[in-house]
């Protein structure tokens, strides 16, 4: 009985940490949200304990960390090519420091994916977002200061604990999803308070992005749940052509007053369009590996600069506002075509697995793969800092890749979990 109770507490112990992993990764932390509040020490305590907890935790999984990797060799050797990046890099001493992030934040994710069931990381993704929509609630009322936007041109949005409107409406995009996703067990009450919570704080965010996506994500997961016909090939043509589709519509709904004007900076999706022809360019000048992971953008970098010329506004952009390009300067066109492999390789799977089940959390990986390549198409939330996508990313592949009925992932599932064995020895 002891055993068990302590076993229990372990297991409690682990779900603790993802909860304060997920936040922290999903930027509730930073400089312009909670930090505010919560002294830089203990910000920078939380990063290291969740560095070198995940990696000392899948340490002790060594057996299944072993087999996630060689079922994922491909995503490990992207991490390997980004975090090895500063031998190459236009600023070695600064992509090697920021370096660290890339192995945080996998290590993270693996862990993630190898100690938990695929229902468990939903529910807890859902549960650790439905804390941040919480507490941004709160700091928006109460702490307006943190909550919302004062003295700029997003003056009256809400940011939450995320620092920025977009942010904050970002992670309420990816909040509703965990909460559709959400295993049949939970109940009803919970899932839909979740659902509708999540789609109040977007519409609060007033972050146009946000709001297009999270509206195409409803509309594509309601069609997925509805309408799955198996075996057919035309399907797989049609889900390609959805998230194609989604990416341009993304573009067309968040920017159609620029786009219908033409006028000034607006005619240029907001700047982006002149700093994508300046990545580019540079690009073909180092097509193969890149500039090193955050080579590009560094401070004072010559490139950076360039960018913010081509703006013409003075202001130099800290990333190309594009996740694809972002990767491709960072690690070229050999690190985006692995991303590109990996990513189709998921999707197959994703689909395989949503079109054969009646489990709602089976919708999850695919919902993510889609709502990843829509947030990228403007943003930059692939490798670029430390960033929950990443995370879910590495996790999403790594379940995807596992195959229930082997007796090596049996080994580490809940029925014969470390936990048991540690309390037991």
């Amino acid at each position: 009985m002891e055993q068990k109770i302590l076993a229990q507490l372990l297991r409690l112990a682990e779900k603790s940490f993802i909860v304060l992993g997920l936040t922290f990764f999903s930027g509730a932390f930073g400089i312009n949200s909670l930090g505010l509040v919560i002294p830089p020490m203990i910000v920078t305590l939380i990063r290291y304990f969740t560095w070198g907890a995940s990696a000392f935790l899948i340490l002790i999984l060594w057996q299944s960390t072993i087999i996630s990797i060689g079922r994922n060799f491909l995503l490990f050797v992207l991490t390997i090519l980004a975090y090895f990046s500063f031998t190459w890099s236009q600023v070695p001493d600064l992509t090697l420091f920021t370096s660290r992030d890339i192995l945080m934040m996998t290590f993270f994710g693996l862990y993630f994916a190898s100690r938990f069931s695929l229902k468990e990381i939903v529910e807890l993704l859902a549960f650790s977002l439905l804390i941040g929509g919480l507490i941004s609630a709160f700091c928006a009322v109460g702490l307006p200061i943190v909550g919302i936007h004062f003295g700029d041109v997003h003056a009256g949005a809400w940011k939450g604990i995320y620092g920025h409107k977009n942010n904050f409406g970002g992670m309420m995009v990816l909040m509703w999803l965990s909460f559709f996703a959400l295993p049949k067990e939970n109940l009803k009450i919970y899932k839909y308070f979740g659902i509708m919570f999540s789609t109040f704080l977007i519409l609060l965010s007033t972050s146009k992005t946000s709001l297009v996506i999270s509206l195409l994500l409803i509309s594509i997961m309601f069609f997925y749940k509805k309408f799955r016909w198996k075996g057919k090939i035309s399907v797989v043509l049609l889900d390609i052509g959805i998230l194609l589709a989604g990416c341009l519509t993304i573009v067309v709904f968040t920017y159609w007053v620029e786009l219908l004007t033409g006028l000034g900076r607006d005619s240029t999706l907001t700047g982006r369009t002149p700093v994508w022809g300046v990545m580019i360019v540079r690009l073909l000048e180092r097509p193969f590996l890149g500039y090193g992971r955050g080579g590009f953008f560094a401070p004072k970098s010559p490139y950076a600069l360039e960018a913010g010329q081509a703006i013409k506004t003075g202001w130099i952009p800290p990333h190309g506002h594009n996740g694809f390009l972002d990767l491709a300067v960072d690690i070229g066109l050999i690190g985006l075509g692995l991303f590109l492999i990996i990513y189709g390789v998921n999707f197959a799977r994703a689909l395989k697995r949503a079109y054969a089940t009646t489990n709602t959390e089976n919708f999850f990986p695919l919902g993510f793969l889609l709502l990843l390549i829509m947030n990228n198409v403007t943003e930059s939330l692939l490798i670029y800092q430390t960033n929950i996508y990443w995370v879910l990313f590495v996790t999403t592949t790594v379940v995807l890749s596992q195959k229930k009925s082997t007796a090596e992932d049996n080994y580490f599932r809940k029925n014969k979990d470390i936990t048991v064995n540690l309390v037991s020895s």
